[in-house]
């Protein structure tokens, strides 16, 4: 244990000093900003119901942007945008050892392979969790802003539903960034890492729901595939009606979704640890 959480401290500082880990977690708090908050302060300043705001009327776009709704807002882009930003992340902390030398000077000289590698993914799980709480209060600030400025109600959700929006945030990204680790494990370098799980977020999941809408065989497959449930736990919080970001399903319940989620989690942990301590770095 003493090993592990001095493996964990050492690759947090790893992670503050790289460029690279500010540059993709400040990205997602900028679009998220701008898909939750500027866009939908656009359409509801100048009244107009467009693709921009999902059509949503401009009531309904101004609750949607008070600090009760942020549970709700904030997690709608993780399951797609957010996702891949971070699985981007995953697969460049694990990826990049690899191009670099790093691993073979750590696993070589450092702790045991198992610690190591280990406290990468508990560095990885803490900077989610970290980045969720962050995105939460940065939300919650410019939701009491429009909401002070439109004299509407300041009330926070209840600690209940605070507990679960931040829990489903991290669930998702975290699900997402585990993913990248493990890619990066299989791929042995960050470009083809990143590369193949892009088009795995972006490209690949579309199309297989879309072959399971007239090809029904295989719709227990796709229904449980890690977008599908990332996108079902965000749309589980949806309290209004109309169409979902991009991503965000309904295909699974919230407990299905958290179940599944938690499977791939253990799964990728468990992947990424296994591959890396099994392979031979010098």
């Amino acid at each position: 244990m003493t090993d592990l959480l001095a493996a964990t401290r050492a690759d947090l500082l790893r992670l503050r000093r790289w460029p690279a880990f500010w540059i993709v977690l400040g990205t997602w708090i900028l679009l998220n900003l701008t898909f939750a908050y500027l866009f939908n302060y656009l359409a509801y300043s100048t009244g107009s119901s467009t693709r921009m705001s999902n059509g949503l009327p401009r009531d309904v776009l101004l609750q949607q942007m008070l600090p009760a709704a942020v549970p709700e807002v904030f997690t709608q882009g993780m399951a797609m945008f957010g996702g891949a930003l971070m699985l981007v992340l995953g697969a460049l902390a694990v990826g990049s050892g690899y191009g670099w030398g790093s691993w073979k000077t750590a696993l070589t000289q450092g702790p045991s392979r198992v610690n190591v590698i280990g406290a990468v993914v508990v560095s990885l799980a803490l900077t989610v969790v970290a980045l969720v709480l962050v995105a939460f209060v940065v939300d919650t600030g410019v939701a009491a802003l429009i909401a002070g400025t439109h004299g509407q109600s300041l009330a926070l959700p209840s600690v209940g539903r605070i507990a679960l929006g931040i829990g489903s945030g991290s669930a998702i990204l975290g699900m997402w960034t585990l993913a990248g680790a493990v890619i990066g494990a299989i791929a042995r370098g960050p470009a083809l890492a990143v590369g193949l799980g892009l088009v795995w977020v972006l490209v690949v999941e579309n199309l297989l729901r879309g072959v399971a809408a007239i090809f029904s065989p295989i719709r227990a497959i796709t229904d449980h595939l890690p977008g599908t449930a990332a996108g079902s736990l965000a749309g589980s919080l949806r309290t209004v009606t109309g169409p979902a970001t991009p991503g965000v399903l309904d295909v699974l319940s919230r407990g299905e979704s958290l179940l599944v989620l938690a499977a791939y989690l253990a799964l990728f942990a468990t992947g990424t640890v296994w591959l890396i301590r099994r392979r031979d770095m010098v």
